[in-house]
């Protein structure tokens, strides 16, 4: 596949890998995210990964005095991203952390197990058995800090987002949105159909490490009380 690259603001810029929710394609964001967390330049401030696409935030000043054969700060991260783009087959392949996350699926927590069941033409049991079935990857954080975009939920149990989000919507609560699921890390508005809560902590913001789940870490859940 042949990314796009294109400015993002002033300090920014996009490397885009198409439009759709894939393994394959999410695999090359990872692996540049990590050619550019290994291969790092002056003036880089953050690398954001998405589903298919990777953002790359940086110091327009310190890129201009340490790269002033190019006309401007953009001209020379893009030519820094082609060339890591032309040499990601030299990175080593990175084995992904296998998770485990305990959920409730008790009334209490699971404020829309009913719903979902309902909509497949299914029972509560069933929604829950087919969810705990497969490992889910970890494809991007965001919406809240250590907040996981994970898939891909079973088309059987797919359901979309409410029409009227929560105005709160509890931490630890588990829901799924299309064949989407994640894990409010906050109390948070939010419109995804709630089917259960974990007690494990996604993001401490004073730890080392803020966030428990990273892009590219597998997923599997299994019923706990809380």
């Amino acid at each position: 596949m042949k990314p796009k690259i294109f400015p993002l603001g002033d300090n920014a810029l996009t490397i885009e890998f198409g439009n759709r929710i894939a393994a394959e394609t999410n695999n090359f964001v990872l692996k540049l995210t990590r050619f550019f967390d290994v291969n790092s330049f002056k003036g880089l401030i953050e690398i954001v990964p998405a589903y298919a696409s990777l953002s790359v935030f940086y110091d327009v000043s310190i890129v201009r005095r340490n790269f002033p054969d190019f006309p401007t700060a953009f001209e020379a991260i893009k030519k820094f991203t082609e060339h890591a783009l032309q040499n990601l087959d030299d990175l080593e392949e990175e084995k992904p952390r296998l998770l485990e996350i305990p959920i409730c699926f008790d009334i209490e927590y699971a404020l829309d197990l009913d719903s979902v069941a309902a909509l497949n033409n299914l029972k509560p049991g069933e929604v829950i058995k087919i969810f705990l079935a497969p490992i889910y990857r970890v494809y991007m954080l965001g919406f809240l800090p250590g907040f996981a975009y994970m898939g891909e939920v079973d088309e059987r149990i797919a359901a979309p987002r409410k029409t009227a989000p929560r105005l709160k919507v509890p931490k630890g609560s588990v829901g799924i949105a299309g064949r989407q699921t994640g894990i409010y890390s906050l109390e948070s508005p939010g419109g995804w159909q709630i089917i259960g809560k974990t007690n494990v902590e996604l993001f401490t913001p004073e730890a080392e490490s803020p966030t428990f789940l990273q892009a590219g870490d597998k997923v599997r859940f299994y019923t706990a009380k809380l």
